[in-house]
């Protein structure tokens, strides 16, 4: 689903700003890794100040649809291949949000068509509830799925506390990222597959992020996600807008670039969320998942 796209969205700092804004600055040559990080972490308001932070919450609305691509014959179990159903092509906008706790517990509700999908880890197992997908029992995570949440940095991002969390960083040079001046570096996490993420050198607040590669029609696509439309939230800075891109892969016909919007309107750091949130999901009439939570908790109608 989302989950790789939302956790990005407590990844940002510093005022109000984005990065589609006209180059202005040329990036300082004798940087290092470690100083981009440091004014980085100062930007988004302060290495503290984010240790401060145990919980947010996130409300906002995700395009999804819109999907142009045109479907592929799967092999049939007697007629050979078949056309499967086409893909929706009108984009929708869907209510959603999300909750995070330290240490690396997450649930997000979506709201599509008066269903509430699901999905929850609590640090080492996770559920997920799709009754849209007319799927109306709660599932486990995959191998797969738990070995990406497993990756997934904590909710102040990757950069912040870095070397306490086992990453190593390294400068891989400069770029342009939307008309405007970048460093770009490598993550290489305690435990993960290293990725890029590009520091914008005048707000060195983070412009692009290399994100996990989604599978489509058989292929890894690679993901980029763009951070945009940043605001001070309680001393923090937080992007209101994110846009996630996957690429078309050269040389593979009928596959076209893909682009999804995420828009924030609610941010609340530090709200009373309980553990029991992220505990598993209970099924309520075999359509949509409710938490029974004490005070302090909370979740969707």
């Amino acid at each position: 689903m989302v989950r790789g796209k939302l956790l990005l969205l407590v990844l940002m700092a510093a005022a109000m700003c984005t990065v589609s804004m006209a180059d202005t600055k040329t990036p300082q040559s004798n940087l290092s890794a470690e100083e981009i990080v440091k004014k980085n972490v100062s930007a988004r308001g302060g290495l503290q100040a984010w240790k401060a932070v145990t919980a947010l919450t996130l409300g906002g609305k995700m395009e999804a649809g819109g999907n142009q691509r045109p479907t592929l014959p799967v092999p049939g179990p007697k007629h050979g291949a078949q056309m499967p159903r086409p893909r929706p092509t009108e984009q929708v906008q869907l209510p959603f949000v999300m909750e995070l706790k330290r240490p690396r517990k997450e649930r997000m509700e979506i709201q599509f068509n008066g269903q509430t999908a699901v999905q929850v880890y609590d640090g080492a197992n996770g559920w997920k509830l799709r009754p849209f997908l007319n799927r109306h029992e709660v599932e486990p995570y995959t191998a797969e799925e738990l070995k990406a949440a497993a990756a997934q940095a904590e909710l102040d991002g990757p950069l912040v506390d870095y070397a306490a969390k086992g990453t190593k960083i390294e400068f891989s040079g400069t770029e342009k990222v939307e008309g405007r001046n970048t460093y770009k570096l490598q993550l290489t996490p305690k435990s993960g597959e290293p990725f890029h993420i590009w520091i914008d050198a005048e707000t060195f607040l983070e412009a692009k992020m290399e994100g996990t590669p989604r599978r489509l029609d058989g292929k890894n696509h690679p993901v980029e996600v763009y951070f945009r439309d940043y605001r001070t939230v309680n001393g923090l800075v937080v992007p209101y807008l994110l846009e996630t891109k996957v690429l078309a892969i050269k040389g593979v016909p009928g596959v076209q670039e893909t682009s999804e919007k995420i828009r924030i309107e609610e941010v609340t750091v530090n709200p009373k969320l309980a553990d029991t949130l992220f505990s598993k999901p209970q099924v309520d009439a075999g359509v949509n998942a409710k938490q029974t939570a004490p005070a302090g908790g909370h979740s969707l109608p």
